[in-house]
């Protein structure tokens, strides 16, 4: 029977990228790993022989070439068309990220452990999103329990050794599968990690040392902010036992205003001017975001000439510089004229104007 293209068998395209090829073999090997509820040794030997080629970046390009490898691990290679003494080898030898890939399966783990991140949407008016503003917003998640500190324990009671681990805060466990004995490290499930265990918990927290409640975050939206940008808030997401808390990040949301739209760090804005007032010119007030000013139209200007002013527009960075403001002018012709207006009119066109 054919071999299956080993980029269908990934679900991805050719031009992957290495992470693309480790993302999508570490959730099929999730998915079909033997030693799983549902798993499928078969397909878990299929999707691990697709890796082992494509994330080798020579075997890659033979197979790329030639439709085959020309060494371990090429289609036709064998009774099954991959040598699985060479991958267990090239565990050993730090050829894969053993406890990223797998550590799942075997309930690893053993680095520190963080807090999960979480994400919010903030919707901000159009002039704060130029000048920046300061919210402030109620946020239900898992926190550090301030009664015991994140201990667990009772205010005044003591921490045990933890008996499971011996303090270490971490365990050995050996399994068993088709790739042979694995020893893995895992955090501790007893103490989480900690090595101590409370002597007497603490009510607040039932001796887990987080709980969930709500909280107030307090964000600072910087000045010039765009549509769609996200603010990171360092340890302000889920907290963890024995780690640090994860992050949040916030989605900024900009309300359209019907005066005003950014052109880069510079605002536009429109301005109706009567024909006499162009042909005239004239002072006109106009409102804009740092408030009311006058602008000057000068006699004869143009329908969609633009009127700068310096300094009202949006800030750049942290210089306390700001773009212009421009004004686009609009001239609005009027739907009527009386005679004498008429006349007049009449007499520019004779004069060719």
């Amino acid at each position: 029977m054919a071999k299956r293209d080993y980029y269908d068998v990934l679900g991805i395209t050719k031009s992957a990228s290495k992470d693309d090829i480790k993302k999508a073999f570490h959730k099929l090997a999730h998915k079909y790993h033997p030693d799983k509820g549902g798993g499928d040794a078969e397909k878990f030997k299929e999707v691990s022989e697709a890796y082992s080629v494509l994330s080798d970046e020579k075997k890659r390009a033979e197979y790329d070439s030639y439709g085959r490898v020309f060494g371990g691990g090429a289609p036709g290679g064998g009774a099954s068309g991959f040598d699985y003494s060479g991958f267990q080898d090239a565990f050993r030898q730090g050829g894969f990220d053993f406890g990223d890939i797998f550590g799942d399966f075997f309930g690893g783990g053993g680095g520190v452990r963080r807090g999960r991140d979480i994400s919010i949407d903030l919707e901000i008016s159009f002039k704060e999103s130029i000048f920046g503003t300061k919210r402030t917003v109620l946020l239900a998640k898992t926190a550090q329990c301030e009664v015991c500190h994140g201990s667990g324990a009772k205010p005044g009671s003591t921490l045990d050794t933890c008996k499971t681990c011996n303090g270490a805060g971490k365990v050995h466990e050996t399994v068993n599968s088709f790739l042979g004995s694995v020893t893995t490290v895992q955090v501790c499930r007893a103490c989480k990690g900690t090595g101590k265990i409370p002597h007497e918990k603490c009510s607040t927290c039932h001796g887990e040392g987080i709980y969930r409640k709500q909280e107030e975050i307090h964000i600072s939206v910087p000045p010039g902010i765009e549509a769609g940008e996200m603010i990171r808030l360092s340890g302000a997401g889920e907290a963890v036992v024995g780690g640090p808390a994860g992050d949040l990040y916030v989605k900024i949301h900009v309300m359209p205003d019907p005066r005003f739209r950014k052109d880069g760090a510079n605002i536009v804005m429109d301005l109706s001017v009567k024909l006499s007032d162009a042909l005239l010119g004239k002072d006109y007030s106009i409102s804009t975001l740092d408030g009311d000013i006058t602008i000057t139209v000068p006699p004869g200007i143009s329908h969609g000439e633009l009127l700068r002013v310096k300094g009202k527009g949006v800030p750049i960075g942290k210089s306390g510089k700001r773009g212009d403001l421009f004004a686009r002018v609009k001239i609005i012709l009027p739907q009527k004229l009386s005679k004498d207006a008429k006349k007049f009119i009449e007499k520019l066109r004779e004069e060719g104007i």
